[in-house]
Protein backbone atom coordinates (compact mmCIF):
# COMPACT_ATOMS: atom_id res chain seq x y z
CA UNK A 1 0.00 0.00 0.00
CA UNK A 2 0.94 3.51 -0.38
CA UNK A 3 0.53 6.97 0.48
CA UNK A 4 0.78 9.86 -1.55
CA UNK A 5 2.93 12.95 0.01
CA UNK A 6 4.00 15.90 -1.88
CA UNK A 7 6.95 15.74 -4.11
CA UNK A 8 10.44 16.70 -3.04
CA UNK A 9 9.51 15.19 1.04
CA UNK A 10 12.61 14.86 3.12
CA UNK A 11 14.69 12.13 2.18
CA UNK A 12 15.12 9.63 5.06
CA UNK A 13 18.54 9.79 7.02
CA UNK A 14 20.47 6.65 8.78
CA UNK A 15 18.22 7.49 11.53
CA UNK A 16 15.01 6.61 9.58
CA UNK A 17 16.54 3.34 8.71
CA UNK A 18 18.04 2.25 11.78
CA UNK A 19 14.48 2.76 13.55
CA UNK A 20 12.89 0.80 10.34
CA UNK A 21 15.48 -1.58 11.69
CA UNK A 22 14.47 -1.79 15.29
CA UNK A 23 10.46 -1.88 14.40
CA UNK A 24 11.07 -4.99 11.52
CA UNK A 25 12.97 -6.80 14.23
CA UNK A 26 10.47 -6.66 16.55
CA UNK A 27 7.47 -7.24 14.19
CA UNK A 28 9.89 -10.25 13.29
CA UNK A 29 9.48 -11.36 17.03
CA UNK A 30 6.42 -10.68 17.76
CA UNK A 31 5.09 -12.56 14.32
CA UNK A 32 7.56 -15.52 15.45
CA UNK A 33 5.79 -16.01 18.50
CA UNK A 34 2.86 -17.22 16.21
CA UNK A 35 5.53 -20.06 15.01
CA UNK A 36 7.76 -20.81 17.76
CA UNK A 37 6.16 -23.63 19.88
CA UNK A 38 5.49 -25.67 16.32
CA UNK A 39 8.85 -27.54 17.42
CA UNK A 40 8.53 -27.17 21.09
CA UNK A 41 5.46 -28.95 21.49
CA UNK A 42 6.62 -32.30 22.13
CA UNK A 43 9.15 -31.09 24.72
CA UNK A 44 6.44 -29.07 26.33
CA UNK A 45 4.25 -32.31 26.46
CA UNK A 46 6.56 -34.39 28.07
CA UNK A 47 7.44 -31.59 30.58
CA UNK A 48 4.18 -30.09 31.52
CA UNK A 49 1.49 -33.12 30.61
CA UNK A 50 -1.14 -30.79 29.63
CA UNK A 51 -4.31 -32.56 28.54
CA UNK A 52 -5.47 -32.29 24.31
CA UNK A 53 -7.90 -28.93 25.15
CA UNK A 54 -4.66 -27.39 26.95
CA UNK A 55 -2.43 -28.70 24.33
CA UNK A 56 -4.24 -27.00 21.33
CA UNK A 57 -4.97 -23.17 23.85
CA UNK A 58 -0.90 -23.39 24.44
CA UNK A 59 -0.86 -23.04 20.75
CA UNK A 60 -3.71 -21.35 20.08
CA UNK A 61 -4.44 -18.26 22.70
CA UNK A 62 -1.35 -16.18 21.60
CA UNK A 63 -2.85 -15.73 17.87
CA UNK A 64 -6.53 -15.04 18.96
CA UNK A 65 -5.66 -12.29 21.94
CA UNK A 66 -3.51 -10.70 19.41
CA UNK A 67 -6.37 -11.39 17.41
CA UNK A 68 -8.99 -9.85 19.72
CA UNK A 69 -6.87 -6.59 21.00
CA UNK A 70 -5.40 -5.78 17.54
CA UNK A 71 -8.05 -2.96 16.67
CA UNK A 72 -8.42 -1.75 20.35
CA UNK A 73 -4.49 -1.41 20.41
CA UNK A 74 -4.53 0.29 17.32
CA UNK A 75 -7.36 2.86 18.36
CA UNK A 76 -5.76 3.38 21.69
CA UNK A 77 -2.16 4.28 20.03
CA UNK A 78 -4.12 6.60 17.75
CA UNK A 79 -5.81 8.37 21.06
CA UNK A 80 -2.11 8.32 23.50
CA UNK A 81 0.47 8.00 21.07
CA UNK A 82 2.02 4.71 18.90
CA UNK A 83 5.09 4.92 20.33
CA UNK A 84 4.33 5.02 24.11
CA UNK A 85 1.91 2.35 23.26
CA UNK A 86 4.73 0.40 21.18
CA UNK A 87 7.18 1.01 24.50
CA UNK A 88 4.26 -0.47 26.55
CA UNK A 89 3.75 -3.13 25.20
CA UNK A 90 7.81 -3.94 24.90
CA UNK A 91 7.93 -3.73 28.61
CA UNK A 92 4.77 -6.23 29.42
CA UNK A 93 5.49 -8.63 26.05
CA UNK A 94 9.64 -9.42 27.72
CA UNK A 95 8.11 -9.59 31.64
CA UNK A 96 5.38 -12.25 30.02
CA UNK A 97 8.16 -13.87 28.19
CA UNK A 98 10.19 -14.66 31.46
CA UNK A 99 6.97 -15.77 32.76
CA UNK A 100 6.13 -18.11 29.93
CA UNK A 101 9.72 -19.88 29.82
CA UNK A 102 9.40 -20.48 33.52
CA UNK A 103 6.24 -21.91 33.68
CA UNK A 104 5.43 -25.22 35.78
CA UNK A 105 2.24 -25.82 34.77
CA UNK A 106 0.04 -25.54 30.89
CA UNK A 107 -2.72 -23.71 32.71
CA UNK A 108 0.78 -21.12 33.72
CA UNK A 109 1.91 -21.60 30.08
CA UNK A 110 -1.80 -20.81 28.76
CA UNK A 111 -1.74 -17.44 31.00
CA UNK A 112 1.59 -16.86 30.23
CA UNK A 113 1.01 -16.72 26.03
CA UNK A 114 -2.66 -15.33 26.55
CA UNK A 115 -0.31 -11.93 28.14
CA UNK A 116 2.44 -12.56 25.31
CA UNK A 117 -0.72 -11.87 22.78
CA UNK A 118 -2.20 -8.76 24.53
CA UNK A 119 1.40 -7.33 24.38
CA UNK A 120 1.56 -8.53 20.97
CA UNK A 121 -1.33 -6.55 20.02
CA UNK A 122 0.47 -3.54 20.58
CA UNK A 123 3.49 -3.92 18.14
CA UNK A 124 1.54 -4.56 14.64
CA UNK A 125 -0.22 -1.24 14.32
CA UNK A 126 2.15 0.79 15.96
CA UNK A 127 5.21 -0.06 14.16
CA UNK A 128 3.61 -0.17 10.74
CA UNK A 129 2.10 3.68 11.68
CA UNK A 130 5.65 4.48 13.34
CA UNK A 131 7.41 3.44 9.90
CA UNK A 132 4.91 5.56 7.88
CA UNK A 133 5.96 8.26 9.75
CA UNK A 134 9.55 7.77 9.23
CA UNK A 135 9.72 8.35 5.79
CA UNK A 136 7.60 11.13 4.37
CA UNK A 137 9.20 10.21 0.68
CA UNK A 138 6.22 7.98 -1.24
CA UNK A 139 8.86 5.82 -2.62
CA UNK A 140 11.43 5.34 0.16
CA UNK A 141 8.04 4.89 2.64
CA UNK A 142 6.72 2.21 0.05
CA UNK A 143 10.37 0.66 0.60
CA UNK A 144 9.95 0.85 3.84
CA UNK A 145 6.54 -1.00 4.36
CA UNK A 146 7.71 -3.88 1.90
CA UNK A 147 11.05 -4.31 4.76
CA UNK A 148 8.20 -4.49 7.12
CA UNK A 149 5.83 -6.53 5.63
CA UNK A 150 8.51 -9.08 5.07
CA UNK A 151 9.84 -9.10 8.43
CA UNK A 152 6.25 -9.93 9.55
CA UNK A 153 6.03 -12.78 7.05
CA UNK A 154 9.61 -14.21 8.24
CA UNK A 155 8.82 -14.43 11.83
CA UNK A 156 6.29 -17.44 11.22
CA UNK A 157 8.82 -19.16 8.98
CA UNK A 158 12.05 -18.75 11.08
CA UNK A 159 10.30 -19.34 14.41
CA UNK A 160 10.17 -22.97 14.30
CA UNK A 161 14.16 -22.91 12.72
CA UNK A 162 15.28 -20.91 15.71
CA UNK A 163 13.34 -22.70 18.12
CA UNK A 164 14.92 -25.90 16.78
CA UNK A 165 18.24 -25.01 17.10
CA UNK A 166 17.58 -23.61 20.50
CA UNK A 167 15.77 -27.25 21.86
CA UNK A 168 18.46 -28.86 20.06
CA UNK A 169 20.68 -27.96 23.16
CA UNK A 170 18.34 -25.80 26.08
CA UNK A 171 14.96 -26.10 27.60
CA UNK A 172 11.97 -25.19 26.14
CA UNK A 173 11.54 -22.28 28.01
CA UNK A 174 14.48 -20.51 26.05
CA UNK A 175 12.06 -20.21 23.33
CA UNK A 176 10.84 -16.85 24.69
CA UNK A 177 13.61 -16.19 26.55
CA UNK A 178 15.14 -14.55 23.16
CA UNK A 179 12.10 -12.14 22.66
CA UNK A 180 13.57 -10.02 25.87
CA UNK A 181 16.79 -8.63 24.92
CA UNK A 182 14.90 -7.53 21.87
CA UNK A 183 12.41 -5.73 23.78
CA UNK A 184 15.05 -3.99 25.80
CA UNK A 185 16.94 -2.94 22.90
CA UNK A 186 13.58 -1.30 21.77
CA UNK A 187 12.97 -0.37 25.20
CA UNK A 188 15.91 1.51 25.35
CA UNK A 189 16.51 2.80 21.48
CA UNK A 190 12.47 3.95 20.69
CA UNK A 191 13.11 7.08 22.58
CA UNK A 192 15.41 8.73 20.65
CA UNK A 193 14.90 6.75 16.95
CA UNK A 194 10.94 6.78 16.27
CA UNK A 195 8.61 10.15 16.68
CA UNK A 196 5.33 10.14 18.65
CA UNK A 197 2.36 10.12 16.83
CA UNK A 198 -1.33 10.56 17.77
CA UNK A 199 -4.53 11.57 15.82
CA UNK A 200 -5.93 14.19 17.56
CA UNK A 201 -9.30 13.41 15.75
CA UNK A 202 -9.00 9.45 16.72
CA UNK A 203 -12.46 7.96 17.72
CA UNK A 204 -12.80 7.11 21.46
CA UNK A 205 -12.27 3.54 22.35
CA UNK A 206 -15.56 1.46 23.25
CA UNK A 207 -14.64 -0.73 25.90
CA UNK A 208 -17.78 -2.51 25.30
CA UNK A 209 -17.20 -3.46 21.75
CA UNK A 210 -13.76 -4.44 22.93
CA UNK A 211 -15.76 -6.76 25.21
CA UNK A 212 -18.45 -8.18 22.54
CA UNK A 213 -15.36 -8.69 20.25
CA UNK A 214 -13.56 -10.84 22.41
CA UNK A 215 -16.74 -12.94 24.02
CA UNK A 216 -17.38 -13.42 19.96
CA UNK A 217 -14.11 -15.45 19.17
CA UNK A 218 -13.23 -17.41 22.35
CA UNK A 219 -16.35 -19.20 22.98
CA UNK A 220 -16.79 -20.02 19.30
CA UNK A 221 -13.42 -21.78 19.57
CA UNK A 222 -13.83 -23.19 22.81
CA UNK A 223 -16.70 -24.87 21.66
CA UNK A 224 -14.74 -26.13 18.99
CA UNK A 225 -11.95 -27.57 20.90
CA UNK A 226 -13.54 -29.16 23.26
CA UNK A 227 -15.56 -31.35 20.14
CA UNK A 228 -12.12 -31.87 18.95
CA UNK A 229 -10.46 -32.89 22.34
CA UNK A 230 -13.49 -34.68 23.80
CA UNK A 231 -15.51 -36.09 20.90
CA UNK A 232 -18.87 -34.05 19.63
CA UNK A 233 -21.74 -33.74 22.23
CA UNK A 234 -24.42 -31.36 22.56
CA UNK A 235 -23.73 -29.27 25.09
CA UNK A 236 -20.45 -28.03 23.26
CA UNK A 237 -23.12 -26.09 20.81
CA UNK A 238 -23.50 -23.62 23.68
CA UNK A 239 -20.12 -21.87 23.78
CA UNK A 240 -20.36 -22.04 20.07
CA UNK A 241 -24.20 -20.51 20.02
CA UNK A 242 -23.28 -18.16 22.69
CA UNK A 243 -20.49 -16.74 20.35
CA UNK A 244 -22.54 -16.30 17.42
CA UNK A 245 -25.15 -14.27 19.44
CA UNK A 246 -22.81 -11.64 20.85
CA UNK A 247 -20.88 -11.52 17.42
CA UNK A 248 -24.77 -10.24 15.70
CA UNK A 249 -24.85 -7.86 18.92
CA UNK A 250 -21.23 -6.40 17.88
CA UNK A 251 -22.12 -6.10 14.43
CA UNK A 252 -25.23 -4.13 15.01
CA UNK A 253 -23.41 -1.78 17.67
CA UNK A 254 -20.77 -1.04 14.78
CA UNK A 255 -23.55 -0.22 12.84
CA UNK A 256 -24.49 2.87 14.68
CA UNK A 257 -21.13 3.86 16.50
CA UNK A 258 -20.25 7.10 15.37
CA UNK A 259 -16.43 5.35 15.80
CA UNK A 260 -16.64 1.98 14.96
CA UNK A 261 -14.42 -0.90 15.95
CA UNK A 262 -14.76 -2.04 12.06
CA UNK A 263 -16.38 0.21 9.44
CA UNK A 264 -18.68 -2.64 8.17
CA UNK A 265 -19.76 -0.43 5.12
CA UNK A 266 -16.54 -1.57 3.59
CA UNK A 267 -17.71 -5.05 3.31
CA UNK A 268 -20.12 -3.93 0.37
CA UNK A 269 -17.68 -3.26 -1.91
CA UNK A 270 -17.33 -6.70 -3.88
CA UNK A 271 -13.33 -6.23 -4.73
CA UNK A 272 -12.33 -5.40 -0.91
CA UNK A 273 -14.68 -8.11 0.41
CA UNK A 274 -13.31 -10.94 -1.77
CA UNK A 275 -9.23 -9.89 -1.64
CA UNK A 276 -9.75 -10.25 2.29
CA UNK A 277 -11.20 -13.43 2.00
CA UNK A 278 -8.40 -14.70 -0.27
CA UNK A 279 -6.01 -13.37 2.35
CA UNK A 280 -7.40 -14.30 5.03
CA UNK A 281 -7.89 -17.95 3.64
CA UNK A 282 -4.12 -18.05 2.40
CA UNK A 283 -2.97 -17.40 6.12
CA UNK A 284 -5.39 -19.65 7.58
CA UNK A 285 -4.07 -23.13 5.54
CA UNK A 286 -0.08 -21.59 5.93
CA UNK A 287 -0.34 -21.53 9.66
CA UNK A 288 -2.34 -24.51 10.03
CA UNK A 289 -0.28 -26.42 7.37
CA UNK A 290 2.77 -24.95 8.97
CA UNK A 291 1.44 -26.34 12.12
CA UNK A 292 0.77 -29.98 11.16
CA UNK A 293 3.95 -29.63 9.30
CA UNK A 294 6.92 -29.01 11.91
CA UNK A 295 4.86 -31.81 14.31
CA UNK A 296 4.62 -34.50 11.57
CA UNK A 297 8.80 -34.21 11.05
CA UNK A 298 9.04 -34.74 14.32
CA UNK A 299 6.51 -37.19 15.57
CA UNK A 300 5.69 -39.18 12.22
CA UNK A 301 9.10 -38.82 10.81
CA UNK A 302 11.04 -39.25 14.27
CA UNK A 303 13.17 -36.08 13.50
CA UNK A 304 15.34 -34.31 16.09
CA UNK A 305 13.48 -30.22 16.70
CA UNK A 306 17.26 -29.44 15.49
CA UNK A 307 17.15 -32.18 12.16
CA UNK A 308 13.14 -30.85 11.81
CA UNK A 309 14.11 -27.86 11.63
CA UNK A 310 17.60 -27.92 8.88
CA UNK A 311 15.32 -29.94 6.52
CA UNK A 312 12.35 -26.74 7.00
CA UNK A 313 15.33 -24.42 5.47
CA UNK A 314 15.04 -24.53 1.83
CA UNK A 315 11.26 -23.78 2.05
CA UNK A 316 11.97 -20.87 4.21
CA UNK A 317 14.72 -19.61 1.81
CA UNK A 318 12.19 -20.07 -0.56
CA UNK A 319 9.48 -17.50 1.34
CA UNK A 320 12.00 -15.35 1.97
CA UNK A 321 13.38 -14.96 -1.37
CA UNK A 322 9.59 -14.18 -2.79
CA UNK A 323 9.12 -11.94 -0.48
CA UNK A 324 11.38 -9.48 -1.42
CA UNK A 325 10.77 -10.24 -5.44
CA UNK A 326 6.92 -10.77 -5.48
CA UNK A 327 6.50 -6.94 -6.39
CA UNK A 328 8.42 -8.06 -9.49
CA UNK A 329 5.52 -11.00 -10.69
CA UNK A 330 2.59 -8.19 -9.58
CA UNK A 331 4.43 -5.78 -11.61
CA UNK A 332 4.84 -8.23 -14.76
CA UNK A 333 1.07 -10.10 -14.68
CA UNK A 334 -0.67 -6.66 -12.78
CA UNK A 335 -2.29 -7.00 -8.98
CA UNK A 336 -5.48 -9.38 -10.03
CA UNK A 337 -3.43 -12.16 -12.58
CA UNK A 338 -1.35 -12.54 -9.71
CA UNK A 339 -3.94 -13.23 -7.48
CA UNK A 340 -5.24 -15.97 -9.32
CA UNK A 341 -2.47 -17.91 -10.42
CA UNK A 342 -0.99 -17.58 -6.89
CA UNK A 343 -4.25 -19.46 -5.90
CA UNK A 344 -3.65 -22.18 -8.31
CA UNK A 345 -0.06 -22.56 -7.22
CA UNK A 346 -0.86 -22.77 -3.67
CA UNK A 347 -3.10 -25.80 -4.28
CA UNK A 348 -1.14 -27.44 -6.27
CA UNK A 349 1.27 -27.21 -3.40
CA UNK A 350 -1.65 -28.16 -0.76
CA UNK A 351 -2.45 -31.19 -3.20
CA UNK A 352 1.17 -32.38 -3.45
CA UNK A 353 1.29 -31.98 0.84
CA UNK A 354 -1.89 -34.03 0.90
CA UNK A 355 -0.20 -36.83 -0.70
CA UNK A 356 2.84 -36.60 0.51
CA UNK A 357 1.48 -36.62 3.99
CA UNK A 358 -0.63 -39.79 2.95
CA UNK A 359 2.55 -41.53 2.28
CA UNK A 360 4.06 -39.96 4.89
CA UNK A 361 7.11 -38.76 2.61
CA UNK A 362 9.61 -36.26 4.39
CA UNK A 363 10.99 -35.18 0.97
CA UNK A 364 7.65 -35.05 -0.54
CA UNK A 365 6.48 -32.75 1.86
CA UNK A 366 9.11 -30.63 2.04
CA UNK A 367 9.10 -29.90 -1.83
CA UNK A 368 5.37 -29.31 -1.42
CA UNK A 369 6.06 -26.55 1.21
CA UNK A 370 8.42 -24.94 -1.37
CA UNK A 371 5.96 -24.97 -3.79
CA UNK A 372 3.32 -23.61 -1.28
CA UNK A 373 5.58 -20.43 -0.96
CA UNK A 374 5.65 -19.91 -4.69
CA UNK A 375 2.48 -18.99 -4.74
CA UNK A 376 1.22 -18.01 -1.58
CA UNK A 377 3.77 -14.99 -0.58
CA UNK A 378 2.72 -13.08 -4.03
CA UNK A 379 -1.11 -13.49 -2.96
CA UNK A 380 -0.95 -12.25 0.33
CA UNK A 381 1.09 -9.36 -0.62
CA UNK A 382 -0.86 -8.40 -3.67
CA UNK A 383 -4.19 -8.88 -1.48
CA UNK A 384 -3.04 -6.29 1.23
CA UNK A 385 -2.70 -3.43 -2.25
CA UNK A 386 -5.54 -4.89 -3.26
CA UNK A 387 -8.05 -4.44 0.46
CA UNK A 388 -6.47 -0.92 0.63
CA UNK A 389 -6.43 0.07 -2.47
CA UNK A 390 -10.30 -1.04 -3.62
CA UNK A 391 -11.60 1.33 -0.87
CA UNK A 392 -12.33 4.67 -0.71
CA UNK A 393 -9.32 6.90 -0.40
CA UNK A 394 -10.55 8.44 2.64
CA UNK A 395 -11.26 4.56 4.11
CA UNK A 396 -7.93 3.22 3.66
CA UNK A 397 -6.69 3.43 7.03
CA UNK A 398 -9.71 1.75 8.07
CA UNK A 399 -9.24 -1.22 5.28
CA UNK A 400 -5.42 -1.20 6.79
CA UNK A 401 -6.87 -1.87 10.07
CA UNK A 402 -9.06 -4.57 8.34
CA UNK A 403 -6.60 -6.00 6.53
CA UNK A 404 -4.23 -6.57 9.53
CA UNK A 405 -6.63 -7.99 12.18
CA UNK A 406 -7.70 -10.52 8.94
CA UNK A 407 -4.09 -11.34 8.77
CA UNK A 408 -3.72 -12.28 13.11
CA UNK A 409 -7.08 -13.71 13.26
CA UNK A 410 -6.69 -15.79 9.83
CA UNK A 411 -3.18 -17.15 11.50
CA UNK A 412 -4.75 -17.98 14.97
CA UNK A 413 -8.14 -19.50 13.44
CA UNK A 414 -6.07 -22.07 11.00
CA UNK A 415 -4.28 -23.08 13.80
CA UNK A 416 -7.40 -23.76 16.04
CA UNK A 417 -9.48 -24.81 13.11
CA UNK A 418 -7.39 -27.03 11.07
CA UNK A 419 -5.59 -28.42 14.64
CA UNK A 420 -9.36 -29.38 15.66
CA UNK A 421 -10.09 -31.13 12.53
CA UNK A 422 -6.84 -32.99 12.77
CA UNK A 423 -7.55 -34.13 16.22
CA UNK A 424 -11.15 -35.32 15.28
CA UNK A 425 -9.45 -37.70 12.34
CA UNK A 426 -6.93 -38.59 15.22
CA UNK A 427 -9.03 -39.63 17.45
CA UNK A 428 -11.79 -41.28 14.73
CA UNK A 429 -8.51 -43.54 13.23
CA UNK A 430 -7.97 -44.64 17.39
CA UNK A 431 -11.07 -45.97 17.58
CA UNK A 432 -10.22 -49.28 17.08
CA UNK A 433 -6.52 -49.50 18.29
CA UNK A 434 -6.06 -52.38 20.74
CA UNK A 435 -4.99 -50.59 23.85
CA UNK A 436 -4.58 -53.71 26.10
CA UNK A 437 -2.29 -53.66 28.66
CA UNK A 438 -2.56 -49.84 29.73
CA UNK A 439 -4.32 -47.85 32.51
CA UNK A 440 -7.48 -46.04 31.73
CA UNK A 441 -5.62 -42.44 31.81
CA UNK A 442 -3.25 -43.40 29.45
CA UNK A 443 -5.90 -45.12 27.02
CA UNK A 444 -7.08 -41.51 27.33
CA UNK A 445 -4.10 -40.26 26.02
CA UNK A 446 -3.28 -42.33 23.58
CA UNK A 447 -6.35 -41.88 21.84
CA UNK A 448 -6.01 -38.05 22.25
CA UNK A 449 -3.08 -36.75 20.31
CA UNK A 450 -0.18 -38.07 18.97
CA UNK A 451 2.29 -36.17 21.06
CA UNK A 452 0.64 -38.23 24.18
CA UNK A 453 0.32 -40.86 22.52
CA UNK A 454 4.65 -41.13 22.19
CA UNK A 455 4.89 -39.96 25.54
CA UNK A 456 3.14 -42.81 27.18
CA UNK A 457 4.72 -45.16 24.55
CA UNK A 458 8.03 -44.06 26.09
CA UNK A 459 6.95 -44.13 29.56
CA UNK A 460 5.82 -47.26 29.72
CA UNK A 461 7.93 -49.35 27.57
CA UNK A 462 5.91 -49.60 24.71
CA UNK A 463 7.62 -48.29 22.10
CA UNK A 464 7.05 -50.70 19.13
CA UNK A 465 3.66 -51.86 20.22
CA UNK A 466 1.23 -52.16 16.76
CA UNK A 467 -0.94 -48.79 17.93
CA UNK A 468 2.15 -46.50 17.43
CA UNK A 469 1.82 -47.41 13.84
CA UNK A 470 -1.95 -46.42 13.91
CA UNK A 471 -1.08 -43.37 15.91
CA UNK A 472 1.34 -41.70 13.46
CA UNK A 473 -0.88 -42.84 10.06
CA UNK A 474 -3.79 -41.56 12.35
CA UNK A 475 -1.92 -38.06 12.75
CA UNK A 476 -1.08 -38.33 8.92
CA UNK A 477 -4.50 -38.80 7.50
CA UNK A 478 -5.28 -35.65 9.26
CA UNK A 479 -2.59 -33.63 7.80
CA UNK A 480 -3.34 -35.03 4.82
CA UNK A 481 -7.18 -34.51 4.87
CA UNK A 482 -6.67 -30.60 5.89
CA UNK A 483 -4.51 -29.96 2.91
CA UNK A 484 -6.81 -31.73 0.87
CA UNK A 485 -9.38 -29.40 2.19
CA UNK A 486 -7.12 -26.59 1.31
CA UNK A 487 -6.87 -27.12 -2.33
CA UNK A 488 -10.56 -27.26 -2.80
CA UNK A 489 -11.37 -24.09 -0.93
CA UNK A 490 -7.86 -22.63 -2.81
CA UNK A 491 -9.39 -23.39 -5.77
CA UNK A 492 -12.89 -22.53 -5.14
CA UNK A 493 -11.90 -19.03 -3.73
CA UNK A 494 -9.36 -18.44 -7.61
CA UNK A 495 -12.75 -19.35 -9.19
CA UNK A 496 -14.90 -16.53 -7.11
CA UNK A 497 -12.03 -14.17 -7.03
CA UNK A 498 -12.29 -14.15 -10.78
CA UNK A 499 -15.66 -13.53 -11.54
CA UNK A 500 -15.89 -10.61 -8.63
CA UNK A 501 -12.50 -8.73 -10.13
CA UNK A 502 -14.01 -8.99 -13.36
CA UNK A 503 -17.01 -6.77 -12.40
CA UNK A 504 -14.77 -4.19 -11.05
CA UNK A 505 -12.54 -1.43 -12.48
CA UNK A 506 -9.76 -1.48 -10.19
CA UNK A 507 -7.02 1.92 -10.18
CA UNK A 508 -4.02 0.09 -10.35
CA UNK A 509 -2.05 3.10 -9.57
CA UNK A 510 -3.10 2.27 -6.15
CA UNK A 511 -2.48 -1.30 -5.78
CA UNK A 512 1.42 -0.99 -7.09
CA UNK A 513 3.78 -3.46 -6.02
CA UNK A 514 6.40 -2.42 -3.36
Amino acid sequence: MSVTVADGAAKATRREWIGLLILSIACLIYSMDLSVLFLAMPAIVADLDPSATQLLWINDIYGFMVAGFLVTMGTLGDRIGRRKVLLIGAFFFGAASVFAAFANTASMLIVARALLGIAGATIAPSTLSLVVNLFRDEHERNRAISVWGTAFALGGLIGPLIGGLLLQYFHWGSVFLINVPIMAALLASAPFLLPEYKDENAGRLDLFSVLLSLLTVLPVVYGFKKMAAEGFETVQLVPVLFGIGVGTIFVRRQKVLEHPMIDLALFQIPAFTASLMVNLAGVFFIFGIFLFQNLFLQLVIGLTPLKAALWSIPSSLVFTVMSFQAWRVTNRLGPVRTVLLGLVVNALGTGLMAIAAWHSSLIGVLGASMIMGLGFVPVILTTTGLIVGTAPPERAGSASAISETSAEFGGALGVAVLGSLGTLFYRFGMQDADLTGLSGSDQTSVTSALGTALEVARTTGNETAPWIDLAKASYAGGFALCCALATVTLLLLAAIAARVYARTELDESRIGGH
